[in-house]
């Protein structure tokens, strides 16, 4: 491969919160520290441990060269790197400037989008498994999360129950949707039958979508990533979806997502709340490393990417199936996240999910608790590490957890 994902990057004291905040419990969700004689190995902060794509680090330098760093405004080529990108999917192809607006991280996207479309004591309807953050968005606004909980078919795939989420939308009396897609933490996938499913109930609904795409670019062969406003006009009136560059590229550091909405009143409504804050506001190196990120070399560094995270996934996922009985998991389509059902193993070994997980943190396998996602024995695991770091964990998970 022409990019490096094999160098093993020491971060500690390098402003990493997958490190450093590792048995301080500021979130109160952070694994503890390992016992002597075992380094730390980070499987749960989602972000990854691969050097970004070098043509983002060149402008960011290129940028800090020039000694001023005052008001400014956003440029065309940060609008247009946005468009490129995005049409090079095969959708959104008539995608303009005005449907784009900068956002200070999809959470202060998600809370704008919400303040701005229900009130407080409303009811808003999300799958479980659940990203961890938007159950903290909706309820930290005073709003009740109401979960319409994915089912695994025959084939051991993660599917929406439409039944149970019309059910859910009517007695709940909702009118706001989160959806995730590719979803977190599950890795599905969504294909154009399901969200035209899922479309149907929405629509016949009336509600409002809010679409997390932050994983829109990490989606693994044979499957693609269809954005929801793209399924039907409906959607495309009915839904704001947010975006980012910081999953692709590992920039959740630098701040710097972007929401895109067609239709204008939503738009303005959405964009003046997030305004009157007075700081959700753009960094000028996030903007010149969007433009880095969002370039022909970034579509290259992201191609080769895929194929490693991909490669992780299936080892971890042929691993698991082969070494660890009673602990089941399924490929991944997408993102780089793994969950793991231990109810199996846990019944068997007379064990707690909590005994599991601490017996990980002890040896450091640095992994995350699942209930935090709504899964009652089930863990997270990150994959985004150079393949020498996973056969490790996964060694010490075998010879220390699950015996």
């Amino acid at each position: 491969m022409k990019y490096d994902f094999t160098s093993i990057i020491d971060r500690k004291g390098k402003d990493a919160s997958a490190y450093d905040s590792v048995g301080k419990y500021k979130w109160g969700m952070e694994p503890d520290l390992p016992e002597e004689g075992f380094d730390f190995i980070p499987l749960w902060v989602a972000d990854m441990n691969f050097p970004t794509c070098p043509a983002i680090t060149r402008r960011i330098i290129e940028r800090v060269e020039h000694p001023l760093f005052g008001y400014f405004n956003y440029s065309d080529e940060y609008y247009q790197s946005i468009i490129n990108w995005r049409r090079a999917g095969g959708y959104h192809r008539d995608l303009t400037e005005k449907n784009i607006g900068y956002e200070n991280g999809v959470h202060g996207f998600l809370s704008s989008a919400v303040e701005v479309l229900t009130k407080p004591g409303d009811n808003i309807l999300l799958h479980s498994p659940v990203y961890v953050g938007f159950k903290e968005d909706v309820e930290g606004l005073g709003r009740k999360s109401v979960y319409s909980p994915l089912v695994l078919d025959s084939e051991g795939v993660w599917r929406m129950d439409y039944e149970d989420m019309d059910r859910k939308i009517k007695e709940n009396n909702i009118k706001v949707v989160i959806f995730c897609t590719p979803h977190n933490p599950s890795g599905r996938v969504w294909t154009m039958p399901e969200l035209e499913k899922a479309a149907e109930v929405f629509e016949s609904n009336n509600v409002s979508v809010l679409s997390d795409e932050i994983w829109a670019d990490l989606v693994f062969e044979g499957h693609e990533h269809i954005p929801f406003q793209c399924v039907n006009e409906w959607t495309r009136n009915h839904t704001a979806a947010a975006y980012a560059p910081s999953k692709t590229f590992n920039l959740a550091g630098l701040i710097g997502s972007y929401h895109i909405i067609y239709d204008e009143e939503l738009n303005k409504a959405i964009t003046r709340h997030g305004e009157k804050t007075h700081y959700n506001e753009m960094n000028v190196l996030s903007m010149h490393a969007l433009a880095g990120a969002y370039s022909e070399e970034g579509r290259e560094w992201t191609d080769e990417l895929i194929q490693v995270l991909e490669g992780n996934a299936r080892w971890a996922y042929e691993y698991i199936t082969k070494n660890f009985p009673g602990v089941e998991t399924t490929m991944s389509e997408g993102t780089y996240m793994l969950f793991l059902d231990c109810s199996k193993y846990c019944a068997e070994k007379g064990r707690s999910i909590e005994d599991v997980i601490k017996s990980g943190w002890r040896v450091g396998v640095g992994w995350q608790d699942g209930r935090l996602f709504e899964g009652p024995c089930h863990i997270r695991l990150n994959l985004a590490s150079p393949r020498s770091r996973l056969e490790e964990a996964f060694r010490r998970m075998g010879e220390y957890v699950f015996i």
